[in-house]
């Protein structure tokens, strides 16, 4: 598995800004060295865990930037720290391929290539659609993307864009040319956004003719940005770096919306928006739907005796275990110690001893209080295969199967049957 980041730095004040901004930030383990001599020791020792590199361009024992050549001759990712801007080395380094060439300004500087280290790594995962009828440059654009680790699909058209995109759902942005045929750009994003919000999917437009009116019309037809083109490709790379993050940025503002700020389960609100869907999928389909409803035994005294800190870690372990044993299941914290469970395609039955093993597997479990106490978890479940016409309604049922096992004696498994 590749988890490792080469860093090569002589100066020693640098090296220690590198070290500590990594320790940080850096999503990988890093290797440090400061000399050429060093750095291909730790190449060769490690080459098959190597991700990439943050190598400076003069060392004691290469000064023009002779490890920098042996890594891109290895086909390796590399970021360039250099003392000195000089563009004439940038634009050959650049044509070399090297990932980014960032110039030893301030503690900012280092933090950048350390996030681009993460970014590329990150990468890796997305998907990205390159529309362009122009074999060239469209083969340009794949490189350069190719490069920053994407991975990257092709069109020629937008019909063949919509094709790709139904085929591969997983697509977080698409590049597109203006003046196609078959289906042109404006065309292609009006398309994608009939089906894809923002949230969902970054549209960048391009093209070769007058930017000026084109990017307005791009923009109003749903795209997020526009480029020119011929364009600098560092300032391709700063577009599409931004908007990948923005995108990200909005996924974990909706993704903190949806959780339960103490268990990090999904909240009520969320719950009952998907539980809904799945719902309706069961219906039509006529599959099985299972909703459980659960509530910790004698929580209140958990408060009472040992304070609130003990009863959040009391929360905290259950939606841990919770997770740990069902957590392909769409599970949430609906309430102070109540929680529910939606387990499509089970008869009520299975789900019943599906959840009174889980009981089982709890009893196990001791949370240690202080010095002294301890506390065994237990919880009292109600589960209904009955599919009413919303989630509201199916929970209600499995309500009040739970509150007939807290009337029972606790601890136990009530279901339909």
């Amino acid at each position: 598995m590749k988890n490792k980041v080469l860093i090569v730095e002589d100066s020693s004040v640098i090296l220690k800004i590198l070290k500590h901004i990594a320790k940080q930030s850096l999503e990988l383990e890093p290797l440090f060295a400061s000399t050429m001599a060093e750095a291909q020791n730790l190449y060769e020792k490690h080459k098959d865990e190597l991700f990439a590199g943050i190598i400076d361009l003069a060392l004691p024992d290469a000064p023009n930037g002779e490890m920098v050549d042996f890594l891109l001759a290895e086909n390796f990712p590399v970021i360039v720290l250099t003392g000195s801007y000089k563009e004439e080395r940038r634009a050959a380094l650049v044509k070399q391929g090297v990932v980014d060439y960032v110039v030893k300004e301030s503690r900012y500087s280092y933090r950048y290539a350390i996030n681009m280290v993460n970014r590329l790594y990150k990468n890796q995962k997305i998907q990205v659609l390159v529309v362009e009828d122009s074999k060239q440059y469209r083969k340009h654009i794949v490189r350069l993307l190719m490069a920053h680790k994407y991975q990257v699909l092709e069109a020629v058209n937008g019909l063949e864009a919509m094709d790709q995109l139904k085929q591969h759902p997983n697509i977080k942005m698409v590049i597109t040319d203006y003046n196609m045929p078959e289906m042109d750009g404006f065309e292609l994003v009006q398309a994608i956004r009939r089906q894809y919000e923002k949230a969902d999917m970054i549209i960048i437009g391009l093209s070769g003719e007058d930017g000026g009116l084109l990017s307005i019309k791009f923009i109003k037809n749903g795209a997020d940005d526009f480029l020119n083109k011929p364009f600098q490709q560092e300032e391709f790379y700063c577009r599409i770096t931004n908007n990948i993050e923005s995108l990200e940025q909005m996924h974990r503002i909706q993704e903190l919306a949806d959780r339960d700020y103490l268990t990090s389960l999904y909240n009520r609100r969320y719950f009952c928006e998907e539980g809904d869907k799945l719902l309706k999928q069961a219906i039509k389909n006529n599959t099985e739907f299972s909703l459980v409803a659960i509530d910790l035994d004698n929580f209140k005294s958990v408060n009472d005796e040992y304070g609130h800190e003990a009863g959040d870690e009391v929360l905290k372990v259950f939606s841990r275990e919770l997770e740990s044993i069902l957590g392909r299941f769409l599970i949430a914290r609906i309430g102070g110690e109540e929680f529910c469970i939606i387990v499509p395609g089970l008869s009520n039955s299975k789900v019943v001893n599906l959840i009174d093993g889980f009981k089982q597997h709890l009893a196990a479990k001791i949370i240690d209080v202080n010095d002294e106490d301890f506390i065994r978890l237990a919880f009292s479940a109600g589960v209904t295969n009955i599919k009413y016409e919303t989630i509201t309604a199916s929970l209600n049922q499995a309500d009040e199967y739970l509150y007939r096992a807290k009337e029972a004696g606790r601890n136990m498994v009530i279901g339909d049957d």
